[in-house]
């Protein structure tokens, strides 16, 4: 049976396993492995299969809790590729925006597994999440010109959209780091996101279904979708 929660989330990580196995590379610089690394391709190869699998457990009920957990840890290896990259040039926020996609992806698996395995460490793992969306919500301040070349054409004023989302990416991880409304802080990132797949990724892709980089961006934010719902406490009971 399929686990309907932790759904996008699985397929996020099948969608990069692909394109790993497709291009028989890392994920370009959301995977920032270094060029000159023993038996670079094999580990790819690996990762990509690794990706795949997990991606698929986490679809499956069954294996779900621990799919997630098993993309959880490897997304942790890619927080600390990028956390290298950040700690030698701490002042700017570009390589901390990188730490914080990839956190954020971890922590949507370890949030899934642990509402499951460990429900009291589920709370923790949400208001660490918070961090993530404030950093995204830093970027979208300090790179407001780049964001706003990213917004579609046919939207009007888009230097209002990159304010708008990098505010809204403010509020739902101050939410969540206070603990503050979290379903809804989670549900409203996790359609924000959904949006940006849909309005802006997806599009670029079929516009240049040849360029790898649309097609990593995609896959990065269906998995960021993914995180964002999986973050979603239970409903209380009336």
């Amino acid at each position: 049976m399929i686990d309907r929660t932790r759904l996008v989330y699985g397929l996020g990580a099948v969608g990069l396993g692909m394109l790993g196995l497709a291009v028989g590379d890392f994920a370009l610089q959301w995977q920032p492995v270094p060029k000159d690394i023993a038996f670079r391709t094999e580990l790819a190869w690996l990762s990509a299969a690794l990706l795949i699998l997990g991606g698929l457990a986490t679809v499956w009920r069954r294996t779900s809790a621990l799919g997630s957990l098993g993309l959880g840890v490897m997304y942790g290896v890619w927080v600390l590729l990028h956390l290298r990259l950040a700690l030698a040039d701490a002042s700017q926020i570009a390589p901390w925006n990188g730490v914080a996609e990839a956190l954020a992806l971890s922590l949507g698996g370890l949030v899934g597994w642990g509402a499951v395995a460990r429900p009291n460490l589920a709370p923790i793992g949400r208001r660490l999440f918070g961090l993530c969306p404030v950093i995204f919500g830093l970027a979208h301040f300090g790179y407001a010109k780049f964001t706003a070349s990213m917004v579609p054409a046919w939207l009007p004023a888009p230097l209002f959209w990159a304010y708008f989302t990098g505010a809204g990416h403010m509020a739902g991880g101050l939410a969540l780091i206070a603990g503050v409304r979290t379903r809804l802080a989670a549900t409203l990132l996790a359609a924000m996101y959904a949006s940006f797949v849909l309005l802006l990724h997806l599009p670029r892709v079929i516009g240049a279904p040849d360029n790898r980089i649309e097609w990593t961006m995609l896959a990065i934010a269906v998995s960021l979708t993914g995180a964002a719902w999986n973050l979603r406490p239970p409903r209380k009971a009336p």
